[in-house]
C-alpha cells in the first residue's frame, strides 16, 4: 500500500526555490492529511480572498474528480494538488490552461529524468500508462476567466490499476534513474504548471503547441482548443 505522508511545505518552498529562483516566496502553500477535493477546498480559499499562487496539498482524497465527472482514485502515497490562477483569457480559450500546464509539467519532469509524454487533453503518460492528470476549472465574468483551480494527481508511490503506472514502479525497473520526493515532485509540477502558464500569457498557445505535439501520443482535436472549460466545485 502506498504511504502516508504529510507533506512539508518548507520543503516544497525550498525545492521550488532551488529549481526556478524566480518563483521565490511565490507559492503559499498550505498541507494536509486528507480533505475531499484539493480543488473544492481551494475554491472555498478562493471565495475567502486568497489570491494566485495559492496551493493546496493533500496526502489523501475522499472525493477527487477527474475529467467528465469521473472519480480521481486518490490513496496515500500520490501527489495531489491545486493551485490558483488569475488567467486574463477569454472563455472560449480555457482548454489552453490544460494544455500548458500538461506541457509544463511534462518538460519539469523530463529534466527529472522521467520520460513523460501527454496524452489529449489532460493526461501524463510514463511507458503508455497514466501517471496523472489534470482537472482545470474555472469561474468566468461575462467572457473573460477571472479565475482558475488547477488540480494535478501525480503516481508516486501509491496504488494504480493496471492502466496505471506510479514513479517507484518505474524507478525500480530503470534504477540507474534520479529518484525524488514527494516534496520535490511537488516542486516540479508546480513549478512545471507556472512555466506553461507564463508562457500561455506572454507568448500565447502557438507557442507551446509545436513542443506539445512532439510530447503527445495518440489523436488530437485542436478545435477543442476552441471549446470553454469552465465549471463549479
Amino acid at each position: 500500500m502506498g504511504e502516508t505522508l504529510l507533506l512539508s511545505s518548507s520543503r516544497i518552498e525550498g525545492a521550488i526555490a532551488t529549481l526556478e529562483p524566480a518563483l521565490t516566496d511565490y507559492f503559499h502553500i498550505t498541507s494536509h492529511d486528507i480533505v475531499s477535493s484539493t480543488n473544492q477546498l481551494l475554491w472555498e480559499r478562493v471565495e475567502s480572498g486568497c489570491g494566485p499562487g495559492t496551493v493546496i496539498l493533500a496526502s489523501r482524497q475522499t472525493s477527487g474528480r477527474g475529467q467528465r465527472g469521473h472519480h480521481w482514485l486518490s490513496e496515500p502515497g500520490g501527489l495531489y494538488l491545486s493551485v490558483s490562477a488569475t488567467p486574463e483569457l477569454a472563455a472560449r480559450d480555457g482548454s489552453q490552461l490544460t494544455l500548458a500546464s500538461a506541457w509544463g509539467i511534462a518538460v519539469s519532469l523530463q529534466e527529472a529524468e522521467i520520460p513523460v509524454s501527454v496524452k489529449w487533453l489532460n493526461d501524463i503518460f510514463l511507458q503508455g500508462r497514466k501517471l496523472g492528470g489534470i482537472l482545470t476549472e474555472t469561474r468566468l465574468q461575462g467572457d473573460r476567466i477571472t479565475t482558475a483551480v488547477i488540480g494535478v494527481g501525480v503516481n508516486w508511490s501509491n496504488p494504480v490499476p493496471d492502466v496505471g503506472i506510479n514513479l517507484h514502479e518505474f524507478w525500480a525497473n530503470h534504477p540507474e534513474s534520479r529518484r525524488c520526493s514527494l516534496e520535490m515532485l511537488a516542486a516540479r509540477v508546480l513549478v512545471g504548471i507556472e512555466w506553461g502558464l507564463y508562457r500561455l500569457q506572454h507568448r500565447g498557445i502557438e507557442t507551446i503547441l509545436p513542443e506539445y505535439q512532439q510530447l503527445l501520443q495518440g489523436d488530437w482535436d485542436p478545435s477543442s482548443l476552441l471549446m470553454p472549460h469552465h465549471g463549479e466545485p
